[in-house]
């Protein structure tokens, strides 16, 4: 793609009322959530469990483009077309994910580091000849006792910028994922403290790595306390909070923010993405890139049964739905309320 071609991406990615559908779960990830429905992992079920998804009626009007497992790019419908050709039938966007997943950082007891840099240049081209059209890359940083440490959030940064500067080399549009996680017992100011470091980082080494910010997206956490803290808050703290760390550190140039659920429960993800819209208080877009905040209930009315398939599709649609609501500040508990 041109540079003319990779603004256009990365705008329509987030347009008004549309955000992401992360499809992208790796081979252990997608047997965890299938075991969940007492399935088996083959890749017959998961071709199936995707074009169901894919091929759902209308969700085109909610999703601009979904994130796809190296097996399901090259993947074919029951009817031998291939999924990315069935997005784009869905005038939805196909992109791709690129690294290798988290594994232990060496020396650092608790810590992740994301590979798959060795060979990214070559596997960008094929695909992009593939159909692809944007990429993503995801850090995890863990808060615990001691850490993160410096090196790890750096080591991550690094990652991150070489893989955006590499897509944006091939015509890609990176979608850049540091991922602070809910585990633990932090509270939410701790949680604000390191996502502000991780992303004060994160933009210094994409400046470094002389990243276009105008061809990029970022796919960050909300700021929510860890999922064991005994101190929860409501909607209205994370929206602010998430709002006011993200405008400390986040450059204006880049185009829309669209946020990973990272664990949160469908409902509750859908509500602090509306919250956070209704503030109207930043100058990027902000929308989501939800993986299990858009799947849990369609994959639960599966259960790998081809006459739940309508169901699951309803389903499926019916939370499409709401987080374009909340795309615009504009979802309440009564459309939550309403039959998919």
């Amino acid at each position: 793609m041109t540079a003319s071609d990779m603004d256009s991406t990365a705008n329509a990615l987030v347009a008004p009322g549309k955000g992401i559908l992360a499809a992208d779960e790796s081979l252990p990830t997608i047997e965890k959530r299938f075991k969940s429905i007492s399935i088996p992992s083959t890749e017959e079920n998961r071709s199936a469990y995707r074009e169901l998804l894919f091929t759902t009626p209308g969700i085109g009007e909610s999703i601009s483009g979904v994130i796809l497992f190296d097996e399901t790019i090259r993947q074919q419908t029951i009817n031998g077309i291939p999924m990315r050709e069935a997005l784009k039938k869905q005038g939805i966007i196909p992109g791709i994910k690129v690294d290798k997943g988290a594994k232990d950082f060496a020396l650092f007891p608790g810590e992740k580091i994301t590979e798959g840099l060795d060979g990214l240049r070559g596997r960008l081209a094929e695909y992009r000849e593939l159909g692809a059209r944007f990429t993503k890359w995801r850090a995890v940083i863990t808060i615990g006792e001691g850490i993160p440490t410096r090196p790890c959030i750096l080591a991550n940064a690094h990652a991150l910028a070489r893989f955006a500067a590499l897509s944006q080399e091939a015509g890609l549009v990176p979608i850049v994922e540091p991922e602070v996680l809910m585990d633990g017992d932090h509270t939410i100011k701790r949680c604000e403290e390191i996502t502000g470091e991780v992303l004060k980082s994160v933009f210094e080494v994409l400046s470094d790595y002389r990243v276009v910010l105008e061809r990029m997206l970022l796919k960050p956490n909300m700021v929510v306390p860890g999922e064991k803290c005994p101190e929860q808050v409501g909607v209205d703290r994370v929206a602010e909070t998430t709002v006011r760390c993200l405008r400390r550190y986040v450059p204006s140039a880049v185009p829309g923010i669209v946020f990973l659920s990272g664990g949160q429960g469908e409902v509750q993800a859908t509500e602090h993405l509306n919250t956070i819209n209704i503030l109207k208080d930043a100058p990027w877009k902000l929308s989501f890139s939800f993986g299990r905040a858009l799947q849990a209930s369609a994959l639960s009315a599966w259960r790998g049964v081809a006459a739940n398939v309508p169901a699951a599709q309803n389903a499926f649609h019916h939370r499409a739905k709401c987080n374009s609501l909340a795309r615009n500040g504009k979802y309440s508990k009564e459309k939550e309320k309403e039959s998919p």
